[in-house]
């Protein structure tokens, strides 16, 4: 870590006592993984809270991470079940569901170093998208009645089975892009008990309805999956969430 790391770092805790205070990184090797250090470094403050459901995980990755002692111990501590066990992120979620805070120092005050071998790929990704999809249900989607899930292909798809009963039924639509897709109209879901088998229609973006939950991984289609969604002038948090 750089020497300033501990100084600012304990500055940004006194002002925000309730937070998990993180900062930009510094990649080694520095091409290892360019979306993911994009990531890390580029989110907005509003988007260290809107983003915390996406594949990624934490929106302050863990090496970064800072607060007060009496924080942690309210909101600890870590499982300590070991390999596979994503002890981060559980932590992370747990912190959120106690009201705590997200902030980001926007100096890179550590040297965050790359190897295939790291504990974290231990973690398999189902178990990653069991906990983030219990997440969505329980801090997300409570506060939609009905919302739309952008992307009718195997990612969006994917999430619309693994979704409660409950969550399922507060699905209004696929969107995408596709027109085969689109002209197609409609995914029917046959693994469900429900008789008849659930329907979901399939729209073009344009014509589906906000509220979106987003299965479309960002910084991967040149642009255009982004110049889509400005298109729209909606509001991230209360008009969409990423979950890709």
């Amino acid at each position: 870590m750089m020497p300033q790391r501990v100084r600012l770092q304990h500055e940004a805790a006194l002002r925000h006592p309730k937070s998990i205070i993180g900062c930009q990184v510094t990649r080694e090797p520095p091409n290892s993984t360019e979306r993911y250090t994009r990531w890390i470094n580029q989110l907005a403050p509003d988007q260290l809270l809107t983003q915390v459901f996406t594949s990624n995980g934490p929106t302050v990755i863990m090496p970064t991470w800072f607060c007060s002692r009496a924080w942690f111990a309210h909101v600890g501590p870590f499982d300590e079940g070991g390999r596979g066990v994503p002890e981060d992120l559980l932590f992370f979620y747990e912190h959120l569901r106690k009201g705590g805070g997200v902030v980001r120092v926007d100096q890179s005050l550590l040297l965050y170093r790359y190897h295939p071998g790291a504990a974290t790929h231990s973690v398999l990704e189902t178990t990653i998208w069991a906990h983030r999809v219990r997440f969505l249900e329980e801090q997300a989607l409570p506060h939609w009645a009905t919302f739309t899930i952008w992307n009718a292909g195997r990612q969006g798809r994917r999430l619309y089975r693994s979704l409660t009963a409950g969550s399922q039924r507060k699905v209004a639509a696929f969107c995408d892009v596709d027109e085969n897709k689109i002209r197609k109209g409609f995914y029917c879901y046959e693994g469900s008990q429900e008789r008849p088998k659930p329907r979901i229609p399939v729209l073009h973006f344009r014509a589906a309805r906000p509220p979106f939950v987003i299965c479309v991984k960002l910084d991967l289609t040149g642009g255009a999956f982004e110049d889509n969604l400005r298109s729209l002038n909606l509001q991230e948090g209360r008009d969409f969430l990423h979950f890709s």
